[in-house]
């Protein structure tokens, strides 16, 4: 029998808690949790039943000394505790973005190397059931080659959603981080992992927030929302990230001669008309799948001309764990993943600060604005 895995979590908010239900649903025992304030990790672990609740990172991984560490707060703050984890000798599950600098990222990338340990990033929409159902059906040639892959969303967030770590960069906000790294996964899980080159243009159309107390919770921040948000008491934050990105990219995939051309387009504070959506288009048919992140139905365009419903084959439903709500299921999914590797089971290809490390160098790439040609002396 397979040792049983002890794992420290790093944060008390919705995804501190969401990685320790996972972490558990994989057989793996939370032995304690670290937050930044007393009364509300002490509170967290009891409701968790987790034994050891603690402010002190340092002291936590001496006292409880985990074989994984799971990374559940804001990308800004990231850095220091996976840097202490891994020099303790920790196998790292951490939460999207790495960090808030392709520089920093990359840091922590090769640090795991350096001391041999597995690491984990979770980009983790990659395992909505209907996005493995589309990465199988492009393997067996339902639609010929791939040429051409369209993700269009478009969230209508309220901009009164309380200032937080959302909206700035060093804290790991802006929607790249945080909507385009599980697009730019799911297309890779499809296609292939070799992205070739990209562009993109960023817009901040938010511009600030109303700043708010008692912000916990990042899934129940819009409890918070001011009613009045002309009140003249009212104290803002400044954004300084993006919530509208496009971005082009070129993906080589071993089911095409030619590199496949990817769009995404999110408008964050946009409104929505039609369905969001994400299409790949074949030399001889499409796979179209409802919602931004691939929620579903799949429909098939085929040989006959038509759009077609194809249900989930059941050994995919089978193999999906049967976790409520698509985020924390697509972590229970890669959690489970991780702690088999560790425990020597074989198991597919996942996601890790390879590619944490990669996304984050494409991220400040795209947010230098740099790909526009001036044409304005064209006649």
């Amino acid at each position: 029998m397979s040792k049983q895995i002890k794992v420290l979590i790093c944060g008390t908010g919705f995804a501190g808690q969401g990685h320790a239900e996972a972490f558990r649903y994989a057989s793996a025992e939370v032995v304690g949790i670290v937050g930044r304030t007393e009364s509300v990790v002490q509170k967290v672990a009891e409701d968790l039943a987790i034994p050891y609740a603690s402010t002190d990172w340092k002291q936590a991984l001496i006292d409880c000394q985990p074989d994984v560490v799971s990374i559940a707060t804001p990308g800004g703050s990231h850095l220091a505790p996976i840097k202490q984890a891994i020099e303790f000798g920790c196998h790292v599950f951490c939460d999207k973005p790495l960090a808030e600098s392709g520089e920093t990222a990359k840091e922590l990338y090769q640090l795991s190397i350096s001391k041999d340990l597995k690491t984990a990033f979770a980009a983790s929409f990659r395992y909505m059931p209907e996005v493995m159902h589309a990465k199988r059906l492009v393997a067996e040639g339902a639609i010929g080659e791939p040429l051409e892959v369209e993700c269009i969303s478009h969230f209508n967030l309220e901009r009164g959603i309380p200032f937080g770590w959302s909206h700035r960069k060093e804290d790991g906000g802006g929607r790249l981080n945080n909507n385009f790294t599980h697009k730019l996964s799911i297309v890779t899980s499809v296609l292939g992992e070799r992205i070739l080159s990209i562009m993109g243009e960023v817009r901040d159309d938010l511009g600030k927030a109303p700043i708010v107390e008692g912000v916990h919770n990042f899934k129940t921040r819009r409890e918070l929302i001011p009613e009045d948000l002309t009140d003249l008491s009212l104290k803002w934050g400044e954004s300084n990230v993006e919530w509208t990105y496009t971005v082009l990219a070129k993906i080589e995939s071993e089911f095409a001669k030619k590199p496949v051309s990817v769009m995404f387009k999110h408008g964050g504070l946009n409104p929505r008309f039609n369905e969001d959506h994400i299409v790949f288009y074949g030399s001889k048919g499409a796979i179209y799948i409802k919602g931004h992140y691939g929620s579903g139905p799949l429909y098939l365009y085929g040989g006959d001309n038509e759009w077609q419903e194809i249900p989930l084959p059941e050994e995919i439903a089978a193999d999906v764990p049967d976790i409520e709500g698509d985020t924390e299921r697509n972590w229970t999914y890669l959690i489970r993943e991780l702690v088999r590797d560790i425990q020597g089971v074989p198991v597919a290809p996942y996601q890790t600060f390879k590619e944490g490390s990669q996304y984050q160098q494409l991220i400040d790439l795209i947010r230098k604005n740099e790909n526009w040609m001036d044409v304005s002396h064209l006649r």
